[in-house]
């Protein structure tokens, strides 16, 4: 069973790469053709080249390329009237000759809808009738009947993100774009969620100066459940915190220290973020330096805090 697996995934990664080797100055023309569509991209495959160019329009709509699937046999019983001037049609099919797909060209071209096809033979009917043709051909599918799309499948897929990464680019579509399509579960809420969003603020924030006595900053970090102190100079700038971690270290010296000031045990120079940014940077930055606690600042030169956010707020809101 392993040789089998094995003998499967090496067949479709040399199809993948075969594709690669084969890319040239169609793909960019595909591209521009579909940067240019003033309407949407309609996908249309039949069978299993269908159920792909589903996943192909999933990935561009979420990227920022306008996009839907279009069944052809529904589309030659009525469903051809969700085209529009404007849009741009790729149709999918290996063979390039498969009946639902041919049937709905005369309609694509009298509306004179721009047509990239994504096939395997560039000498079949959807590849003449095509402005733009994507060789998807395959030298062997991974099925040993040949029969069962496989290879063929996967480098269309491939060639599906290909596309789709490639008008990302060019369109300039940030995470914030791609937050936007996508504010449920996890990922929106990575993606969404900045820190002011979750960050305290007020009295919530615990902060000292500099001359507060150990004894009584202990009073600050016990009450705001924090397990740290912000340590203010006499301006009221952050130049230091006080931690749990810091208390163990400082007992540890073994003499009196609960009335030594905060200036004497603080750690310098603390680890900072700012309220825009977005809430899983502040997790990144925490696991980085392996820390549970940023102060929040409103800009990078500031060096008054207006927050602290912590690693269980990030915890709850399901960021982490």
């Amino acid at each position: 069973m392993l040789d089998t697996a094995k003998r499967v995934l090496e067949i479709e990664a040399e199809a993948i790469m075969a594709l690669c080797r084969r890319l040239d100055g169609r793909f960019v023309a595909a591209v521009d053709m579909i940067l240019a569509c003033r309407g949407r991209v309609v996908i249309t495959g039949m069978g299993k080249s269908g159920l792909i160019c589903q996943k192909i329009a999933a990935t561009m709509a979420s990227t920022g390329t306008p996009a839907f699937f279009l069944h052809p046999a529904e589309g030659i019983h009525g469903d051809l009237g969700m085209l529009m001037k404007g849009d741009v049609v790729i149709a999918v099919s290996n063979s390039g000759n498969t009946e639902e797909i041919v049937r709905i060209l005369p309609v694509i071209k009298r509306m004179g809808l721009p047509l990239i096809a994504m096939t395997g033979q560039p000498g079949s009917a959807l590849s003449r009738a095509a402005d733009v043709l994507l060789n998807i051909s395959v030298r062997e599918e991974a099925c040993p009947l040949g029969l069962a799309p496989t290879a063929s499948t996967t480098v269309t897929l491939a060639m599906g993100d290909a596309l789709a990464v490639a008008l990302l680019e060019k369109r300039g579509f940030r995470e914030e774009d791609f937050a936007l399509f996508h504010p449920g579960g996890t990922l929106g809420k990575k993606l969404l969620l900045k820190v002011e969003d979750l960050m305290h603020t007020g009295d919530e924030v615990p902060l000292a100066t500099t001359g507060t006595l150990l004894k009584e900053a202990l009073f600050e970090i016990t009450s705001k459940k924090l397990g740290i102190t912000g340590v203010l100079d006499d301006a009221g700038n952050l130049v230091g915190v006080f931690t749990d971690g810091d208390l163990r270290r400082t007992m540890a010296r073994g003499c009196d220290v609960l009335d030594l000031p905060l200036s004497e045990v603080m750690t310098a120079y603390p680890k900072r973020i700012l309220r825009s940014n977005l809430a899983a940077k502040a997790v990144q930055k925490m696991e980085e330096f392996s820390i549970t606690s940023l102060f929040v600042f409103d800009r990078e030169d500031s060096t008054v805090p207006v927050g602290i956010i912590h690693l269980h707020d990030l915890l709850k809101a399901g960021v982490v």
